[in-house]
């Protein structure tokens, strides 16, 4: 089995963050979003991570530094999101340019999974597709997400949506799947006209008559798409805690909620309510709540809220 990591989206709604890094490069919880999906993978599946170009440097950074060595950053020559294959066209590229005929672990690589991989490869059947799935428990939200209709009493998907716009299950996709190698050609197929539809290639397995099963997941699951999103996930990772980074500072400081400070910041005479912090930076004299600093930020004697800020932000009031 080989597991392929789709990481070539350009993020744009969780700009500046994602200027300059891709989203699973955001750290969560004190290290990136992919090595919390890494860390859950055997170290025997060799995987490959779906880059585009524009985030080429940072991810081989990232790369020089994480010692699973069966890791290949395969690079998608794309700089904006108008030229990308589109996430079903990059699995298919790959599958046909390295002939692959093993079974694929299929992952965005934009999603935290508190489940076990190993459960999920547990739960596959050869040559069966299998999603894994988490009941988001509201109708509204399921909107957003591909969509289960279990069959009764069975592990077999009675029917896929992909973002319906009235979902008749709150049972969605995490971004997890296995495609048996025997239908791989399907998702060639099915990706020269749908480059971008990576939950539809399970509405055409169904269509074919392909049986396709799921397993059903209650662990945390977050598919970091937002600001909001990715605030929730990690106060529901941290906690009510602070999270102190190597060399990181917090002194004379009031803090509440799920509070991250990265690497050698350093945080004085303040107020931080849900607050990530990222490397370098410096605040002081600060009342912070639900925002987001990117690295190396300046700040002093200001009251934010709901704020993302750009790298190297210097807000100062006199």
């Amino acid at each position: 089995m080989h597991a392929f990591i789709l990481a070539g989206g350009f993020a744009t709604r969780l700009w500046p963050l994602t200027e300059k890094r891709a989203k699973p490069l955001l750290p969560l919880a004190g290290k990136p979003l992919i090595d919390h999906l890494l860390a859950k993978l055997s170290w025997e599946i060799p995987v490959v991570i779906s880059i585009n170009a524009t985030f080429e440097e940072s991810f081989l950074n990232w790369k020089s530094q994480e010692h699973r060595s069966n890791i290949e950053v395969l690079v998608e020559d794309t700089h904006k999101d108008d030229q990308k294959l589109g996430a079903l066209g990059a699995v298919a590229n790959w599958v046909t340019l390295e002939k692959i005929n093993e079974d694929v672990l299929l992952i965005t690589g934009d999603n935290y999974c508190g489940f076990s991989f190993k459960d999920f490869l547990a739960h596959f059947s050869p040559g069966v597709p299998l999603i894994a799935a988490h009941n988001i428990g509201d109708l509204k939200r399921a909107v957003h997400f591909g969509t289960i209709v279990p069959a009764p009493d069975s592990k077999r998907v009675q029917s896929f949506e992909e973002k319906p716009a009235h979902p008749k299950s709150t049972l969605v996709s995490t971004g997890c799947s296995i495609i048996p190698k025997e239908y791989l050609s399907v998702l060639v197929e099915f990706s020269e006209t749908h480059p971008d539809n990576i939950g539809g290639i399970f509405e055409e397995f169904l269509r074919r008559n392909i049986p396709v099963e799921f397993c059903a997941y209650t662990e945390p699951w977050f598919d970091i798409g937002s600001f909001d999103a990715y605030l929730e996930a990690t106060r529901a990772l941290v906690g009510e805690q602070v999270l102190l980074g190597p060399e990181a500072q917090c002194q004379e400081t009031k803090t509440r909620g799920s509070i991250v400070i990265g690497k050698k910041s350093r945080v004085n005479n303040s107020s931080l309510t849900n607050v990530i912090i990222f490397e370098g930076c410096s605040v002081d004299d600060c009342i912070l709540e639900n925002c987001i600093l990117d690295n190396n930020c300046t700040l002093k004697g200001v009251d934010l809220t709901n704020k993302m800020l750009r790298e190297q932000t210097v807000l100062t009031r006199k």
